[in-house]
């Protein structure tokens, strides 16, 4: 069993996804996060944010926001410019295609890999 804020906890560093679960082709991930990632999109995915902690802004390109508190749950549909903003540190799960890439069309010196996502994970069995 985990327990996704311990998991969140745990992390280190920001804007930096681990892997805890996996159900049929879907990672669910962790991650501890503050200030903002990268304007970016994900052309065949969408992407579910759920907060455990913290608060966390989604901006959108046209303008509009969601706005997101512990227990929140958000999901970017596939194809839209997002970015992650938030003031102070924020833990999140997130939920979405094993292969998606982190920040999606966009690579800047924050995106981290899948295979290191992986790093500590074992499935069970």
């Amino acid at each position: 069993m985990n327990n996704l804020l311990q998991a969140a906890k745990q992390l280190s560093d920001y804007w930096s996804p681990r892997v805890v679960g996996q159900i049929n082709d879907q990672y669910v991930k962790v991650a501890k996060v503050k200030g903002e990632l990268v304007w970016h999109k994900h052309d065949l995915e969408d992407e579910m944010f759920l907060i455990l902690e913290g608060r966390l802004r989604i901006e959108y390109e046209d303008g509009h926001y969601v706005d997101l508190e512990q227990g929140d749950m958000h999901i970017v549909p596939r194809g839209t410019m997002h970015n992650p903003v938030c003031e102070g540190e924020c833990l999140l799960a997130l939920i979405e295609p094993a292969d998606t890439q982190h920040t999606g069309d966009e690579v800047t010196e924050k995106t981290v890999s899948v295979s290191r996502q992986l790093q500590g994970f074992k499935t069970e069995g």
